[in-house]
């Protein structure tokens, strides 16, 4: 995205996820069926992130976040993981789907920040490209900033929608035209908008667990899982098979 002097997050206030932000969250992914692939294939969770020059300051903290969320489902043996991001003029990159923790790590702490405009609209192209050849079961993307039609990514993010892969968005810190197209991309996929800064880390870390997990191994993973953690992550088990209001 383009250098707009927000690097240092000064400019902007953070919104952090407050209650009600958790609880419409959770309600979305409760309300989502876990989708796994046929003949019993593993999982596949696309995990995008952006890479650009406001997001520098929180990169390393956010790598090590989502290393740690690929390790809660590595005893799942049902989940591989596809890292995208871009960054700079025009660079959109995609790993191969990878399978442990220690590889999509190594691969994202490979990755440095650029300054360059958004690319939303191309990682939500290659998402429909990749489930149209094998199914992508959920799509979770970390962002700050929008700088494209929004019009267009509602389309692809609608398309998402119709194929069953859902959008988690996650969103850091609180730039108002960034929010509203962030939770109509959540809206019209069928997926999960959350705001969060660097005081919600822990929050950040288990809802993000949650959603693999979930891809990984359904109901009965994730109630495991929330024996385990509890809080944020307890909800969202208690509340899968209820009726959601709104759904």
């Amino acid at each position: 995205m383009a250098d707009d002097g927000r690097a240092d997050g000064g400019q902007l206030p953070a919104e952090r996820s407050s209650q009600a932000d958790v609880d419409a969250f959770l309600r979305k992914v409760a309300a989502i069926p876990p989708v796994r692939a046929a003949g019993g294939k593993r999982g596949r969770l696309m995990f995008a992130m952006d890479a650009t020059a406001s997001r520098e300051p929180t990169w390393d903290r956010a790598c090590q976040l989502q290393g740690e969320m690929f390790e809660t489902t590595a005893a799942l043996g049902g989940l591989d993981v596809q890292l995208v991001y871009y960054r700079g003029f025009r660079e959109c990159q995609a790993s191969p789907w990878v399978s442990n923790s220690r590889d999509l790590l190594r691969r994202m702490t490979a990755v440095h920040c650029l300054a360059g405009q958004t690319q939303i609209g191309r990682v939500l192209a290659h998402c429909l490209k990749q489930t149209r050849t094998e199914k992508v079961n959920a799509l979770v993307f970390v962002g700050d900033c929008m700088e494209e039609d929004i019009d267009a990514l509602a389309h692809k993010a609608g398309e998402l929608g119709l194929l069953g892969v859902p959008v988690f968005v996650f969103h850091e810190r609180g730039d108002p035209v960034a929010k509203r197209a962030f939770q109509t991309i959540a809206r019209l996929s069928g997926g999960a908008y959350c705001p969060f800064d660097s005081s919600s880390a822990q929050q950040l870390k288990d809802l993000l667990s949650a959603v693999a997990v979930f891809a990984a191994g359904g109901r009965p993973a994730l109630e495991d899982f929330s024996r385990r953690r509890g809080g944020d992550v307890r909800l969202l088990t208690s509340q899968i098979g209820r009726p959601q209001p709104g759904a």
